[in-house]
């Protein structure tokens, strides 16, 4: 079974009402909350009445809110490499 992970990223306010409702119903209160809902039309035309506030992605499974941290936590930019020892031959 395949999930929306819908997360809100921008606020309703000053928008009509309508707006806030279909976020309402969706389950989403604060920004940068994600929520799960099974693959079906009547979410999917939900989500397209939203369209510009939310983003969403199409998954398998549901991930823990330890798992969602993970995800979002930005690249370091760089790695460190292990120091290997130069053995040269003489």
């Amino acid at each position: 079974m395949s999930y929306f992970r819908i997360t809100l990223l921008r606020s309703s306010i000053g928008l009509p009402k309508q707006a806030s409702g279909v976020l309402k119903a969706l389950g989403l209160r604060k920004r940068m909350k994600t929520v799960y809902h099974p693959v079906s039309q009547q979410v999917a035309g939900q989500i397209f009445a939203v369209k510009e506030l939310v983003d969403v992605q199409e998954v398998d499974q549901k991930f823990t809110p330890e798992e969602l941290k993970e995800l979002r936590r930005p690249d370091s930019g760089f790695y460190v490499e292990s120091r290997h020892q130069d053995q040269r031959m003489d």
